[in-house]
């Protein structure tokens, strides 16, 4: 801490890490969420503007134009990019947050010079998991804007991938006893992006969710690590906070469905290769028209929604809060039903109802909303499937089988707006189409839901 200009760059880095942590406590609720972004904002050009003031800095110029191309790329994005498409932002944010982490360690480590064993390993350690996030989320981005639209597996395909591992922690070795060269450096990070790939790709895109929170926890790891590496306390705290934060949510995210990491990352469940008909699934779809649905609603007493990633594609969140409007005139008890897993990200839903100015306390997670299925006169699900889908409580051989689940199937009746009669984004056929109080109204999620607008207008 010897000279003034070190005392102010630390303090600094420890005020732009508080305001960090402080942003992150407010975004844990849909309230103060918007003022907790802009204080961890806050925190990043602290922390941005004193790294111009470190000891032996020289290229200016370099860094003022990066940060400007990405300022520039990151408001025009943030501006253009529909919230429907807001996974695969997060995702692509994520890599280029575990890419940073990874040419930080490769810079660091083609410095040679002496160092301690700690210094090397940390540095190692963060360039191979930086690589891994930053390859593996370019793969969850292909997959969920539709570039990549098929999951590929191969037998023996976890075998290759510990035969990677092992290669890569052979090279880390290397590496990290000081033999270290370019070509020793580019295998090493090579491999490790090969390995994002290869252990992404099998992944289906119904557990985006969980693969999506897994990389944002890697990202925050590495960057942690290369705080260390580089003693940066801003980037210490700040990659733990995240790397925490997103290990957490991972498992809370791995619990919703019932499932271990493991299961999600090696098991091949999630896309097309998952099992197709459930056992015990027999019967037809039956349709229904809007003016009925309208009429059963416009008389009920209560009413659960269930938003899903229909309602997302169908950018119809601003059509279903003009519904629930209408019904609330009319006396009718509207709630939300949100499950953790529901859309292609953690708090998909919540994140498009707030848009459309959905009201907080109409919002309800899974466990606090069950109860309320078997009074409600109507269930009405736009665009979810998994998530709804009763094979989870009675079909042991069901790829879901006790995960939970929104009780949509213990309403009164219960109204699924859907494009047509396929069996969903993980491939698994749902119960719920089929059940004698289940209707079917096909069609866009926007345009259904202003159908129903228009027929409770004429009651």
């Amino acid at each position: 801490m010897g000279d003034p200009l070190s005392l102010a760059i630390q303090v600094s880095y420890y005020a732009a890490a508080f305001l960090f942590i402080m942003g992150l406590k407010r975004m844990s609720s849909p309230v103060t969420a918007a003022s907790g972004i802009k204080w961890a904002g806050v925190g990043m050009v602290v922390a941005t503007a004193i790294t111009f003031a470190y000891p032996g800095l020289h290229n200016f110029m370099l860094m003022t134009t990066a940060i400007f191309i990405g300022g520039v790329l990151a408001w025009w994005t943030g501006k253009k990019v529909a919230m429907t498409d807001m996974p695969q932002m997060i995702a692509l944010y994520n890599g280029m947050g575990g890419g940073s982490a990874a040419a930080i360690s490769a810079v660091e480590l083609l410095g040679g010079g002496e160092h301690s064993l700690v210094f090397m390993v940390l540095a190692v350690l963060g360039g191979f998991i930086g690589s891994v996030a930053f390859s593996g989320s370019m793969i969850a981005f292909a997959k969920l804007q539709g570039i990549l639209r098929k999951d590929f597996r191969f037998r023996g395909q976890n075998i290759v991938n510990v035969l990677f591992l092992a290669a890569i922690a052979a090279y880390g070795a290397f590496i990290i006893t000081g033999q270290t060269d370019s070509t020793t450096l580019a295998l090493f990070y090579g491999l490790a992006l090969v390995l994002g790939v290869t252990m992404t790709l099998p992944i289906g895109g119904a557990d985006m969710p969980v693969v999506i929170s897994l990389y944002n926890a890697l990202t925050g790891l590495a960057v942690a690590f290369e705080g260390f590496v580089l003693n940066n306390a801003a980037m210490i705290i700040a990659g733990t906070v995240v790397g925490s934060a997103g290990t957490l949510l991972t498992q809370l995210m791995a619990k919703a469905m019932n499932r271990s990491l493991g299961n999600v990352l090696f098991a091949g469940f999630g896309g097309e290769s998952a099992a197709g008909d459930a056992e015990g699934v027999t019967g037809t779809m039956k349709p229904i028209e809007a003016t009925d649905v309208g009429v059963m609603m416009a008389f009920a007493q209560k009413v659960i929604i269930i938003p899903g990633y229909g309602m997302a594609v169908a950018q119809a969140q601003h059509k279903v809060w003009e519904l629930t409007q209408l019904l609330k005139d009319r006396g009718v008890d509207v709630k939300f039903a949100i499950h953790p897993v529901a859309g292609r990200m953690p708090g998909h839903m919540n994140v498009l109802l707030a848009e459309a100015g959905v009201p907080y306390d109409l919002i309800y997670d899974a466990e606090e909303i069950n109860a309320d299925f078997e009074s409600a006169d109507v269930a009405l699900v736009i665009g979810a499937n998994d998530v709804v889908n009763p094979v989870a409580r009675s079909d042991p051989s069901s790829p879901i089988y006790g995960m939970p689940i929104l009780d949509a199937d213990k309403a009164a009746n219960c109204i699924v707006i859907k494009r047509g009669q396929g069996a969903g984004f993980s491939g698994i056929e749902n119960l719920l189409f089929f059940l004698d109080n289940t209707r079917m109204l096909y069609g866009d999620g926007q345009a259904a839901v202003n159908e129903l607008i228009q027929a409770v207008k004429e009651m």
